[in-house]
């Protein structure tokens, strides 16, 4: 009984501090035209409030995933709380750009401690059976719930309160969890006691992705050939190809196994999380502007029309727990991926003249259906067949490619929108690029699906309620 109780605790613990971070993720969107306007942002400039957190949220990950590992998971989920409370205070607070931007970049840090070591937590409380199915299920609806729910609470407080309340929600939010945390979370040792976390490679990482998003943002001044372009991104694969070889031959311990990859379960799990994050992140970002800036509509009605995408969500959550006693996860992310992909192709259709109901509403349930689908089915398998040292660094993996496909998708599908809608700024010229940006995402997930058919084994996994 007592067992169960710990398990139920640490199953709340997990599911708030995935809320709060999902939810960060998306709560700024609707409010990007007021904080832009508030603090003086650029057009592009303003996406940097999107790339500080994705950037290093992402490039740190793997580093968090190896700290829990080596130091506890309690330890760093309280730390990474503690740091991101913190930030969200500051950034509500923020004077100009570069301070918010310097706020989401501290968030971003905080989340790459706590998200790995909440998961990792996840992973070893529930290792096999339908409990493991139910408690990802309650993971991933709580993710989603996050991400869609927090479009939604950003356009009220944008609203009816200031564009700052999108940083403040966060704190209490990180209070509640931290006391969640304290208590509910026994006290776990270290999985492994071996070198030192790599700090290098994680430099290395969080440069590169940096070096490379900024080369892919700067293309709407400087053309893919222009000597900008082209230096900016020679620097990029000059970090990253320094990233792979400190990582084979540091003497501290690697920020990931490179043997780790050899697993088709967890490379392909991290190709397809890079793709789906790039079309998900890319399609509320369109979605959100074309709502406000095509529609005119204002920012709270806009956060209303989401929540059929946050319900669409959760219903495939829920269902991909009852569908995961049948079939196997590789199946779930590919329905659930052509679904997504049929949705965005339909948000592809969209047009100047057009109305929520004719345009927004059908397109939103059946991509969100198909998104909560995978989410469940895809932390299953990036994490099977994994070592328990190793669980923490593939649950940051995880993470980490979503963030890195989050802020690369938007740079580069962001880019194509921009050079679609040209320099005359008209309603019409504005759906014409968020359409083409829209059905670039789609493109995107039909490539996830690929991915899902190529490399994922048929028989990797069962069924949970097969196995246990």
């Amino acid at each position: 009984m007592f067992r169960n109780y710990r398990s139920g605790l640490t199953l709340t613990v997990v599911a708030v501090v995935q809320f709060m971070v999902s939810l960060d993720l998306s709560v700024v969107n609707v409010g990007l035209p007021q904080l832009a306007t508030g603090l003086g942002f650029s057009a592009t400039g303003v996406t940097w409030v999107i790339h500080a957190y994705a950037l290093t949220f992402g490039g740190l990950l793997l580093l968090g995933g190896k700290a829990g590992d080596r130091y506890g998971r309690k330890r760093m989920l309280l730390a990474g709380l503690a740091l991101f409370g913190l930030a969200s205070l500051a950034g509500g607070f923020a004077q100009d750009p570069g301070h918010l931007v310097a706020a989401r970049a501290a968030q971003g840090i905080g989340a790459a401690a706590l998200a790995p070591a909440a998961l990792a937590l996840l992973a070893t409380t529930f290792p096999g059976g339908r409990a493991r199915v139910r408690a990802f299920g309650v993971w991933s609806a709580m993710n989603a719930a996050g991400g869609a729910l927090g479009v939604l609470i950003g356009g009220v407080l944008t609203q009816y309160a200031s564009w700052r309340w999108v940083m403040f929600v966060n704190v209490p939010m990180a209070a509640v969890a931290f006391a969640l945390a304290w208590r509910g979370v026994a006290a776990d040792l270290p999985a492994v006691r071996r070198g030192r976390p790599d700090v290098l490679g994680a430099v290395l990482a969080t440069a590169g992705m940096t070096t490379l998003v900024f080369g892919v943002v700067r293309t709407d001044r400087h053309g893919w050939a222009s000597p900008a372009t082209v230096i900016t991104l020679a620097i990029a694969v000059v970090l990253l190809a320094a990233l792979v070889l400190v990582e084979r031959t540091t003497r501290r311990e690697p920020l990931v196994r490179l043997g780790l990859f050899a697993n088709r379960s967890v490379s392909g799990a991290n190709v397809f999380n890079l793709l789906v994050g790039a079309a998900m992140a890319s399609a509320f970002y369109f979605l959100s502007l074309y709502l406000q800036r095509v529609l005119g509509i204002g920012p709270a009605l806009t956060g209303v029309m989401f929540l059929p995408f946050a319900l669409g969500v959760v219903a495939g959550s829920v269902l991909a727990v009852k569908l995961g006693y049948r079939f196997a996860p590789r199946n779930l992310l590919i329905g659930g991926a052509l679904l997504t992909a049929t949705g965005f192709a339909w948000f592809g259709l969209i047009s100047a003249d057009g109305a929520f109901a004719t345009d927004v509403l059908g397109p939103s349930i059946l991509a969100s259906v198909g998104f909560g689908l995978c989410l469940g089915p895809l932390v299953a398998t990036a994490t099977t067949d994994v070592e328990p040292h190793e669980t923490g660094t593939a649950s940051g993996l995880l993470n980490s490619s979503r963030q890195l496909g989050a802020s690369l998708g938007l740079a580069a599908l962001g880019t194509a929108a921009q050079q679609h809608t040209g320099d005359t700024i008209t309603p019409e010229t504005l759906n014409a690029g968020y359409a083409r940006g829209l059905t670039l995402c789609a493109v995107l997930l039909l490539a996830a699906v690929l991915v899902a058919v190529t490399v994922l084994r048929r028989t990797a996994d069962q069924p949970a309620a097969r196995a246990a």
